[in-house]
């Protein structure tokens, strides 16, 4: 995203005291010690413990209200050579937690398969067609993984023909659960796991460690897994803290070193050649796996995820290498068309909402056009398609906002409808369309405030450049994996100027050569910032705020700034 001058930067605090008593036991640069304390970590001993991340550190799956029903009724399936069936939601988080489950129990028994509801057919979470189908098919038991948790009538039709369901959901039941044998779910009230913010693999992570513990296995059996729970990890946007980080560091570890046969098909047919971050899951791992249930059937990225052979892996990643092609170029057909309906009428730029519908456009992807319009325009966001004649919408909200609860106050228009703050989903009669819209845009503008309407970058700490060196970037790194609640430092430097060497690269990207009067010069790049040029050819000072990051260009590595935004000095 560019960063228009109107963006807010906001410097976070923390206590001077604290800062520096952890300088002292720690003895390194008082800023790390700063970041540090951002994320609660006070003394030596939770440092230690933060920056040398423990499989140890991983809680007891059976402090999970329902776990050791689950697991019994597991046992008793397998015991009795009962069908079981492995069933997810179509997203990354989704097809991820089924391999992951799947990919286990194949191993130690042999009549367990896996179902991924159709997107376009079936729609979101438990379906009727597949509960039937389940039926047909002599399936008892079902597993279901991140969704379900709201299904209660489905479920108690599946439980009317004799089919027990077992759920591992991770987001907010309603006031009433589903009549399942089990109910595996953190956020549930009466749940007392100690962590709430697993991913839906995550979650069944969880089942197949405590399957594996109650049988006494050896723990390798459950952490070759865990190169699947990283990708959901990073690609659902969880936070990476507690658990999630233990999962997240040697779910890395295992994608870098030695990645399943179908991640690694994904790895080698993209081109990534560098060390695996979060965030090449989210823009080149994720994108792909999602890319088959949105253009087409998800089930194959699960064939992909749980394949052992070489070329049939290469086989199904070249699939959805091929969707994921097909889907950039839709979603980037339609969010042009999008910004076009908007910035061609006045009334829709003078609005604090964009609603904007088009029977035409491809469900798969308006999520990402609502991410994307969002980002432009910066302001509550949903885009609405036709599909099987109901209006289906994904909602995406500025920081600050929830998007959520102000779907909620439309609700006498919507038929269903879910999510979260920041993004939800919502389908409705296409003749409520109208009203729908004029709803949205009076309950945001009571709600929203002009300040939620300015982007807004969060900046760690100022830095000077002469700190910025291959030591202090070596500690950084160790806060990693970064991600929710643990983002990659943004650092602010003031009184920069430019050395005369700085440039416009490639289409519209800034190439910066700068240094501080008592520092070297230091390079940094700016995508889509070719307009900022002007400003720092003019010789004056400016402010910068940026990550530090390695390029590695040609087998040679340097560190170089990634800059967020620029403005003129004050002083």
């Amino acid at each position: 995203m560019v960063i228009d001058s109107t963006t807010k930067w906001v410097i976070k605090d923390a206590e001077e005291k604290q800062i520096t008593q952890l300088q002292k036991q720690l003895k390194i640069h008082p800023v790390i010690c700063k970041l540090l304390v951002q994320r609660g970590i006070y003394t030596f001993d939770q440092a230690k413990k933060f920056f040398r991340p423990s499989l140890r550190e991983l809680h007891n799956p059976f402090l999970m209200q329902d776990m050791d029903i689950a697991i019994q009724r597991i046992n008793n399936a397998i015991y009795y050579k009962e069908k079981i069936l492995i069933y997810g939601d179509y997203d990354v988080d989704g097809t991820t937690a089924v391999a992951t489950v799947y990919s286990y129990f194949k191993k130690i028994y042999d009549d367990v398969h896996f179902y991924i509801p159709n997107r376009y057919k079936e729609g979101y979470g438990v379906s009727t067609i597949a509960i039937d189908w389940a039926k047909e098919n002599d399936f008892s038991l079902i597993i279901c993984l991140d969704c379900g948790i709201k299904a209660i009538d489905k479920i108690a039709y599946a439980k009317e023909i004799g089919i027990d369901f077992i759920i591992g959901d991770h987001h907010t039941p309603g006031e009433e659960l589903p009549p399942a044998v089990a109910v595996l779910d953190p956020k549930r009230e009466d749940c007392n796991y100690p962590f709430t913010e697993l991913s839906g693999c995550g979650i069944g992570f969880k089942i197949v460690q405590a399957y594996n513990m109650f049988h006494r296995k050896d723990a390798s059996h459950v952490f070759d897994l865990l190169d699947l729970v990283v990708v959901s990890i990073a690609s659902d946007i969880v936070p990476i803290v507690n658990e999630n980080r233990v999962l997240a560091h040697y779910g890395l570890e295992k994608l870098n070193n030695n990645p399943s046969q179908g991640l690694k098909s994904i790895m080698e047919l993209s081109g990534i050649k560098n060390t695996l971050s979060i965030s090449d899951i989210v823009f080149v791992i994720g994108p792909r796996i999602n890319a088959a249930g949105r253009m087409d059937d998800a089930t194959q990225a699960v064939k992909l995820l749980v394949a052992i052979q070489n070329e049939r892996a290469n086989d199904k990643a070249a699939i959805l290498q091929k969707h994921n092609t097909d889907r950039r170029v839709i979603d980037t057909d339609i969010t042009q068309e999008a910004v076009d309906m908007i910035i061609e009428n006045a009334e829709q730029l003078a609005k604090k909402t964009t609603v904007l519908y088009q029977p035409h456009w491809h469900k798969g992807v308006i999520g990402i056009v609502a991410s994307r319009l969002m980002q432009r325009f910066y302001r509550p966001t949903v885009i609405l398609t036709l599909s099987n004649g109901k209006v289906t919408g994904s909602a995406r909200s500025v920081n600050g906002f929830n998007v959520y609860e102000a779907i909620k106050e439309c609700d006498e228009y919507i038929e269903q409808f879910g999510g979260h703050m920041y993004a939800a989903g919502l389908t409705m009669e296409e003749k409520y369309v109208d009203a729908f819209i004029k709803k949205f845009e009076k309950v945001v503008g009571d709600t929203i405030t002009d300040d939620q309407l300015i982007p807004e970058i969060s900046i760690d700490a100022e830095i000077r450049f002469k700190d910025i060196n291959e030591k202090f970037f070596n500690i950084i790194q160790q806060i990693a994996p970064f991600g929710p609640h643990n983002m990659r430092p943004v650092f602010m430097a003031k009184n920069i100027f430019d050395t005369g060497y700085s440039s416009i690269v490639g289409e519209n990207h800034l190439k910066l050569n700068a240094k501080q009067s008592d520092s070297f010069a230091i390079k940094g790049i700016g995508y889509g910032m070719a307009d900022k040029y002007d400003l720092i050819k003019e010789g004056q000072a400016f402010d910068l705020c940026f990550t530090i990051e390695e390029n590695t260009y040609r087998g040679n590595s340097s560190l170089q700034l990634n800059i967020k935004d620029l403005k003129p000095s004050e002083s």
